[in-house]
C-alpha cells in the first residue's frame, strides 16, 4: 500500500510550529520573559499566588512547560520564578514536572515528524551507523542521564537526539525528570533568595552552578551514570 505523501508532510507540522514559535519568541518575548520583567512584576505575582495558590501553581507550570516546548527564551528565569513564588519545596517539584512535560512535547513532535526518516537514513548509512545506534540503545539510560547531568549539553539538544535515536517515551521522561533535578534544585534555591536580590537592585549570580561545591556533586552523579557504560565496554573487551 502506497503511503500518501501528504501524511508525511503533516507529520512535520508540530516541528515547524516549534521552530516558528521559537524564532518569534526570540524576537518578541525576550524582554517579557527576562529577569527584569520578573523584578518589575514580582509584587503582582506574589498577590496572585496568595489569592489563589492552586490556580497560580497550575498557571506557572503550564507557562513553564510551554516555554520549554516551544524553545522560548526564559527557561532559566522560569526556574528562578518557581523558587521565588513557591519556595525550594514545592518549587523545585513544580519546576521539574513542568520542564519534563515541555521536554516530552518536543520529543514527541520530533519523533512523530522525523524519527522514521532518521531510522531509514541510518539503515541506509551502512553497518557503522547501525552499530552506533545499537550501542546507544545498549547504554540508553546512562546516556540519557548524562545528557541531562552534564551542563555543557543544551537542553534542546538533549530533547532532540533521543527522539531521533528511537528512544522510548517512558525512558526519556523518567531520565529527564531524574536528570534535571540537581540543576533545577540549584536554580530554584537561587530563586528563593530573589527577594533580597530585588531589594538591593541586583541580578542573581547564576554562575553559582559552576562553583566546585555545586558542580562537584553534579559531575559525581555524571560519573556514576557513565559507570555502567565503562563497565560494559570493559566486559565486552575482555570477551573478545
Amino acid at each position: 500500500m502506497k503511503k500518501d505523501p501528504r501524511t508525511g508532510h503533516r507529520r512535520l507540522v508540530p516541528i515547524l510550529m516549534i521552530v516558528l514559535f521559537a524564532c518569534a519568541g526570540a524576537v518578541m518575548l525576550r524582554d517579557q520573559l527576562s529577569f527584569a520583567a520578573l523584578a518589575e512584576n514580582r509584587a503582582a505575582l506574589l498577590v496572585l499566588r496568595d489569592d489563589n495558590y492552586v490556580l497560580s501553581a497550575a498557571g506557572f507550570m503550564t507557562a513553564y512547560a510551554l516555554i520549554v516546548a516551544f524553545s522560548l527564551p526564559g527557561a532559566t528565569v522560569a526556574t528562578l520564578t518557581g523558587g521565588f513564588l513557591f519556595g525550594l519545596f514545592p518549587g523545585v517539584v513544580f519546576n521539574v514536572i513542568a520542564a519534563t512535560l515541555g521536554a516530552c512535547a518536543i520529543f514527541l513532535a520530533v519523533r512523530w515528524g522525523l524519527a522514521q526518516r532518521t531510522a531509514a537514513g541510518l539503515d541506509m548509512a551502512g553497518p557503522r551507523a547501525q552499530r552506533l545506534r545499537a550501542g546507544l540503545r545498549e547504554n540508553e539510560i546512562p546516556v540519557l542521564l548524562l545528557l541531562r547531568l552534564v551542563p555543557v549539553v543544551p537542553f534542546f539538544v538533549a530533547n532532540l537526539l533521543p527522539a531521533l535515536a528511537g528512544v522510548g517515551l517512558g525512558r526519556f521522561a523518567a531520565t529527564t525528570f531524574l536528570g534535571i533535578i540537581p540543576g533545577a534544585l540549584v536554580y530554584t534555591w537561587v530563586g528563593v533568595g530573589l527577594g533580597e536580590v530585588f531589594s538591593r537592585g541586583e541580578t542573581p549570580d547564576l554562575s553559582i552552578i559552576f562553583e566546585p561545591y555545586i558542580l562537584g556533586p553534579i559531575m559525581g552523579l555524571a560519573v556514576l551514570a557513565a559507570l555502567p557504560i565503562v563497565l560494559r565496554a570493559r566486559r565486552e573487551k575482555d570477551l573478545t
